[in-house]
Parts: structure tokens; C-alpha cells; sequence
């Protein structure tokens, strides 16, 4: 674990200090440090005490796990939450598990990562025009958070969005619960939501207005590259591929073709 056992911090915290970060760098370096739900508290620690065989040796992260690629990506992608066992331990969202295995190797064979396999945050992984976040930092068990934790988490997302504003052009979400967990927080920061609100789907397409500027945001859907999806073949590598090719090309991010 990581020193002395922080102070407790209330629900409130997240909401209180998220609009007050003016950086990525400093608001991933906060996140980091939330403590608002204690069930999640309780779970990321006991996986951390707990550990698998096969990691017994490792020292886990054991916190809020914070987004992960340049702070001026065109393309943003979002999940769901942090594996007990992967990001959780590792310290990289999609970092050390099956899922992830997945998510790097298709971006690896599209040229927006450096490299097919991540294993760890200090494994010299980077992302090229790629931000990968969630709207729930901490694992939670059984891969459910609650809608409690999912709104207390929320500013963080709210936050990390308006800092990618400026260049943010495409993103590809993956699975129905960052789907309904991302639109009320773009509703909230100033994206124009059309009505209906578009259903999700592997391959659904949605297309949002800034009210301030008439720019356009592109939301694309996609299945979550977890284990059982991909055991089952209900999203296949090369699924996963189409999705994030066709959010690249929208982002205008080049894709090095000859990967793909």
C-alpha cells in the first residue's frame, strides 16, 4: 500500500475539488487520491491484501485509477471501471487484464499505441492522439458499481472532458454503461444531446452540438472487450478494430493502415 492511511474524505469531495484543476497532469494526480465511496474503498484495498497466486509478488496500486494517454487527444475512449486485478494493481486503466489485452493489441494494430501488450504503468506504453478514461475510478465488486458511485465519480469525468474540449473531436464507448453513464455529464457540460437520446449498440452513432461553438461531437458505441464477450465472440478482434478505426477516421487521427 501507499504510507499512512489518508484521511476520509466525504461524497462531496469529488464535486467540491474537480472544477478547480486547470490540467490533466493535476487532475489525474487527484483522482488518485479520492476516497468518496467507502465500498470501493474497502474492495480496491482488500483485492490489494487479498491478491492473486499469480500476483502475490506485486505491490497493487490499490486507488483511483486516472486516465491515461496525451491531455490533447482527439480521440477520447471510455469503459467502465478498473479490474480488481488489473488496473487496480497495475496502476494503467485496461493495464494487466484480459480486457486490456484486447484494447491495446487492436490499438497497436491500428498505430495509436506504441505498443501491443501492457503490462504495467511504467512499461514505456504510449497512446497517439488516444485518451482512455472511465466514469468510475475505483474497482468495484463484481464489476457493478452502484448509481451512487457512479454519480459521486461523475465530476472527475465532467472535468477530464472539459480539459479535452479544445481538441476533442470522436469518442468510441465501450459498453451500455458508459454509454448511459457519459450523456448526462455532456448534457451537463454544455453538449447538445439529440431526442430521443440515441440507444446504445456496437456500432451506434450519436452526434452531439456544443451550444457555445456549433462544433460537433461524435459518439460511437461498441461492445466492452471483457473476457466473457470475447470468449463468446459477441465482440471479436476485428469488431473492435472496426469501432476504432471508424473512431479515428472521424477524429481525423491517422491510423497506420498496414496494421490494421
Amino acid at each position: 500500500m501507499h504510507g499512512s492511511r489518508p484521511t476520509p474524505q466525504t461524497r462531496s469531495f469529488p464535486l467540491v475539488t474537480a472544477p478547480r484543476l486547470d490540467s490533466m497532469r493535476e487532475l489525474d494526480q487527484t483522482v488518485s487520491t479520492c476516497r468518496a465511496c467507502p465500498r470501493l474503498v474497502a474492495w480496491r484495498e482488500e483485492a490489494a491484501r487479498v491478491k492473486r497466486r499469480a500476483f502475490r509478488d506485486w505491490e497493487y496500486w490499490a486507488r483511483p485509477v486516472p486516465g491515461f494517454g496525451p491531455p490533447d487527444a482527439p480521440l477520447a475512449i471510455i469503459g467502465l471501471a478498473p479490474a480488481a486485478h488489473g488496473g487496480n494493481r497495475t496502476g494503467r486503466i485496461f493495464t494487466g487484464d484480459p480486457s486490456g489485452d484486447a484494447l491495446y493489441a487492436a490499438l497497436y494494430d491500428l498505430g495509436l499505441a506504441s505498443q501491443p501488450v501492457a503490462t504495467h504503468r511504467d512499461d514505456g506504453m504510449e497512446l497517439y492522439g488516444v485518451r482512455i478514461t472511465l466514469p468510475v475510478h475505483c474497482a468495484p465488486p463484481a464489476n457493478r458499481p452502484s448509481t451512487a458511485e457512479r454519480e459521486t465519480c461523475r465530476p472527475w469525468l465532467a472535468r477530464e472532458l472539459e480539459l479535452l474540449r479544445p481538441t476533442l473531436r470522436a469518442i468510441v464507448v465501450l459498453g451500455g454503461f458508459a454509454w448511459q453513464a457519459l450523456l448526462p455529464v455532456l448534457t451537463d457540460t454544455g453538449w447538445q444531446v439529440p431526442r430521443p437520446r440515441s440507444a446504445f449498440g456496437h456500432g451506434a452513432h450519436a452526434q452531439l452540438t456544443d451550444t457555445r461553438s456549433e462544433r460537433v461531437l461524435h459518439l460511437i458505441g461498441g461492445y466492452h472487450p471483457s473476457q466473457r464477450n470475447m470468449s463468446t465472440r459477441t465482440l471479436t478482434p476485428a469488431m473492435l478494430r472496426d469501432v476504432l478505426h471508424r473512431g479515428a477516421d472521424i477524429a481525423d487521427v491517422p491510423v497506420h493502415r498496414s496494421r490494421a
